[in-house]
């Protein structure tokens, strides 16, 4: 407990210190004040989405293990047809390109970067004029986890570190072992397919890439820190590229249907969000 206390307090100092220099820098000091006077009305507003993250987060977290159990003993064994799909990839990442500086830079992405990727954009877009693009965040990032949590039923898969540990080394704990005290409060060891941490880190990039214009500046960091964050997956000896894919596949869906998703409830509620993230958010703020 004590190693899981010291390694949470670490991130919270580091990634709360990033969000800070990264809300001033990027959000901007007018916004930010914006924010803080209209945070009660934001919060009301976006209540819905947001108690549906909290469910499925909560469902994850409570069922996990008894998830897991019924996937090991009625999912689909894809182990080895993942392995004989793609062979020793993770493992020639690893032989070809490890070195103690880049072990180091994919370690703090797997965790600190990942955690920062993932905060940033929720105040970010909460801090813009409408809240439909917030609502869309959360409601990507709801559909992520109860889609990941089905698909982990479902399928049943080690990763390259389990199914070949002589050529794959877990180089996330071998360079710090107190990290494993964290990931295994939130993962499975067979929880591989897809990879949750692409998925969402995909998902945050291409929310970047779709609001550009609103946080210019954000859009080529989060896609240095997802591009980073994918590629950790395999060069750790976490995911296997096959699991990588997937997870693509659903942050792509995960984006498509948190637009429809909300578009259509602004539509039915008459509250006229609809299309925000683009001209009105500018036009709001003239």
């Amino acid at each position: 407990m004590s190693q899981l206390l010291s390694v949470a307090g670490s991130l919270a100092l580091w990634v709360g210190s990033a969000l800070l220099v990264a809300g001033v820098a990027i959000i901007g000091p007018r916004r930010l004040y914006a924010l803080w006077n209209d945070l009660r009305e934001r919060l009301w507003e976006i209540r819905r989405p947001l108690a549906a993250l909290v469910v499925v987060l909560l469902a994850s977290a409570i069922g996990r293990s008894s998830l897991q159990t019924v996937s090991e003993l009625f999912g689909l064994q894809l182990t080895w047809a993942i392995y004989a799909l793609e062979g020793n990839f993770v493992a020639w990442v690893q032989a070809t390109f490890a070195s103690p500086r880049l072990t180091m830079y994919f370690s703090a992405i797997y965790v600190y970067g990942y955690v920062f990727l993932l905060s940033f954009p929720f105040f970010a877009y909460l801090a813009l004029p409408r809240t439909t693009t917030v609502k869309r965040l959360i409601v990507a990032y709801a559909l992520n986890y109860a889609i990941g949590l089905v698909i982990y039923t479902i399928v049943f898969a080690h990763g390259p570190r389990n199914v070949m540990p002589e050529m794959v080394t877990s180089l996330l704990f071998t360079h710090n072992p107190a990290f494993m005290a964290l990931t295994g409060e939130v993962n499975e060891p067979a929880n591989v397919f897809p990879s949750l941490h692409t998925s969402l880190s995909v998902t945050v990039g291409t929310f970047a890439v779709l609001t550009r214009r609103e946080y210019p500046l954000w859009t080529p960091i989060a896609a240095w820190l997802a591009i980073s964050v994918v590629i950790a997956t395999m060069y750790l000896g976490i995911h296997w590229l096959t699991d990588v894919i997937g997870g693509t596949a659903l942050a792509l869906g995960a984006v498509y249907l948190s637009y429809r998703l909300v578009d259509e409830e602004g539509e039915g509620d008459g509250s006229g969000v609809v299309g925000d993230g683009g001209d009105g958010d500018r036009d709001a703020e003239k």
